[in-house]
């Protein structure tokens, strides 16, 4: 099981998600199964169409499960996490399957490759590269041993790097590096 979860917008590469799907199950078979989590963002101009959607649903490469409220066990039944984002902040979608274990493949853009180390916790592809994406999703889903290596190795880095526990200790030094008390304060 592949998953993809987010926004459906553009940006996060869902087409390109979508035409990987189909090239994949064209070279593979059914047996790979694409899931994609979350619903369109109709306030944000980037949101997909109900039109492309509605197409994209009607194929049967990708099963829609719109929103869905417990990730972690949607987590447990995959095997790889996608985000083929054209750029991203930090990508809260990875690090959630990196911390269930679960091998990833992204594009290599900022954010993204923050958290993803190629040939580590997953796979890096170049943006808008459909045939990139497929071969990524078709080397890992047929290398059993690889995928658990790089869930494994994700695991740990997340427990390392992106524990929230690590991330406000981090943020909080930041601001009181910052902070300067006012000569002003208590007048």
């Amino acid at each position: 099981n592949v998953l993809f979860a987010g926004r459906l917008l553009y940006d996060k590469g869902l087409t390109e998600f979508v035409q990987c799907a189909h090239r994949v199950r064209k070279e593979l078979g059914t047996g790979v199964c694409f899931l994609v989590a979350g619903e369109p963002d109709p306030g944000n101009p980037a949101s997909v169409r109900p039109s492309a959607l509605a197409e994209w649903k009607s194929t049967g490469d990708v099963r829609f499960l719109g929103h869905v409220d417990d990730m972690p066990s949607r987590l447990s039944q995959c095997d790889i996490a996608v985000l083929p984002s054209y750029g991203e902040g930090i990508p809260r979608s990875l690090i959630e399957a990196a911390a269930c274990g679960k091998a990833l493949i992204a594009t290599d853009v900022r954010g993204c490759r923050d958290v993803v180390n190629h040939e580590t916790n997953g796979l890096l592809v170049p943006v808008r590269d459909v045939d990139a994406l497929a071969r990524a999703v078709m080397r890992l889903a047929s290398d059993r041993p690889l995928r658990m290596r790089m869930g494994e190795a994700g695991r740990l880095d997340v427990l390392d790097r992106w524990d929230e526990r690590i991330v406000f200790r981090e943020t909080l030094q930041v601001y009181e590096d910052l902070y300067t008390p006012s000569a002003t304060a208590g007048k």
